[in-house]
């Protein structure tokens, strides 16, 4: 553990294509999922778009020019009270800066915008065997144990 933090934490906004290129090239390397994150970006307008939304949160941890963390969240309109729910799809440290406070720190980051939001919770899922991010969570969190489905779109009966 370093004394001082060698990273910054940025909000991304639309004008930083480049630092969101370079956070999914980072997701990539960190998930050892290369091709998902980087062989098929999206062109620059819809980066913009996506960065421009009030539904969705991008945060980096950045050391000089290279982007070693990263934080994706979408927020989440609910129908049965005027509230909204963020849920943090994607989190992840560059291997060599981890157990730093990276994520913790992009976490805080995403506490503050979550209540700005006017957001009632924060909640992220974690698989089986990774050890390291259900610790963190349940460090800053209550733990829930519930089934995920992935549900094939264009099957149903209708």
């Amino acid at each position: 553990m370093q004394d001082q933090p060698d990273f910054q934490i940025q909000v991304l906004t639309s004008a930083d294509i480049g630092a969101m290129r370079g956070m999914l090239a980072m997701f990539g390397d960190a998930f050892e999922d290369r091709d998902t994150y980087t062989k098929a970006q999206p062109d620059d307008a819809y980066l913009r778009d996506l960065l421009s939304s009030r539904d969705f949160i991008a945060i980096a941890a950045r050391s000089g020019a290279s982007v070693v963390g990263g934080l994706a969240a979408y927020v989440l309109p609910k129908f049965e009270q005027a509230r909204k729910e963020v849920y943090i799809y994607d989190l992840a440290v560059a291997s060599p800066c981890r157990r730093q406070g990276v994520a913790t720190a992009m976490i805080e980051r995403l506490q503050a915008i979550a209540v700005a939001r006017g957001a009632y919770v924060i909640y992220v899922q974690a698989d089986h065997g990774d050890d390291p991010a259900i610790a963190l969570y349940t460090k800053l969190g209550v733990r829930e144990d519930v089934l995920h489905f992935d549900i094939p779109p264009g099957q149903g009966g209708g």
